[in-house]
């Protein structure tokens, strides 16, 4: 067993210190750990983001991570990364920042439209009926990662539509497609699943069976008994057997 989404402290939401974690992790079995906090953001303006770790805390989060990997490497393997989304503004400037700390992976984790900082911009987890603001969450996510930069989704069905679910199917179907050809696990979460938040999405997951696209679940750890909580994990097994879905278990991160 793997999970390769865990939060730190730093993002200013999760709670645990980093040791914990590694501890939990082994307790519960999981062979990997990858921890992937919310990346700080290079805005280059005043906006204030509340739930990422701050620039000034990137350097204490790597050197932490880098010395767990190096202490606990007899016990469990641990991976470095960030959950970061694809702003389109300020992406390449983010990227090469980012890339100074050699980090593992980046998985996608998109929780605004448009630049967060925008007035246009929407958070994804905020119900909408506008078919405008789908479409957005949409064609961010494939162009983000079509970039070939990011590993995965994190909790793509995230965006909470509630118009039509006849077009919310049509889109979504062509979403899973489109991720499909670009050979992008989805991560069917299970802080969502067990927090009974707006996703997982059923109609979304059936689609995803559809479809056939990889899946790999992702603990969303933002405390450390969540890694211990295998009953969470062994329903989501259950419910991802009920559509015919076996989820990948490792992921061969490219540096």
């Amino acid at each position: 067993m793997k999970n390769y989404h865990t939060h730190t402290t730093r993002c200013h939401h999760a709670v645990g210190d980093d040791r914990e974690y590694v501890e939990a992790a082994i307790k519960a079995g999981i062979e990997e750990l990858g921890f992937s906090d919310h990346a700080p953001m290079i805005f280059g303006n005043n906006h204030k983001s509340t739930f990422r770790m701050a620039l000034s805390d990137t350097e204490d989060y790597v050197n932490s991570v880098l010395s767990l990997q190096k202490e606990y490497k007899d016990k469990i393997s641990i991976k470095l990364g960030f959950e970061l989304e694809y702003y389109p503004v300020l992406f390449q400037k983010e990227l090469e920042y980012l890339k100074t700390f050699n980090y593992d992976y980046l998985i996608l984790g998109q929780h605004y439209t448009d630049n967060e900082f925008e007035k246009s911009a929407h958070y994804s987890g905020r119900v909408t009926r506008k078919i405008s603001i789908l479409d957005k969450y949409i064609s961010q996510c494939i162009e983000g990662l079509s970039t070939g930069e990011f590993a995965y989704i994190a909790h793509p069905d995230l965006i909470n539509y509630s118009g039509n679910s006849e077009l919310y199917i049509a889109k979504m179907t062509y979403f899973c497609e489109k991720l499909k050809e670009l050979d992008v696990p989805l991560e069917f979460n299970l802080l969502g699943f067990s927090d009974k938040r707006n996703y997982p999405n059923s109609l979304f997951w059936e689609i995803v069976s559809e479809v056939g696209n990889k899946v790999i679940i992702g603990f969303d750890a933002h405390n450390p008994t969540a890694l211990e909580n295998l009953n969470t994990y062994n329903n989501a097994l259950e419910y991802l057997n009920k559509l015919n879905i076996t989820p990948i278990d490792t992921m061969n991160f490219k540096k």
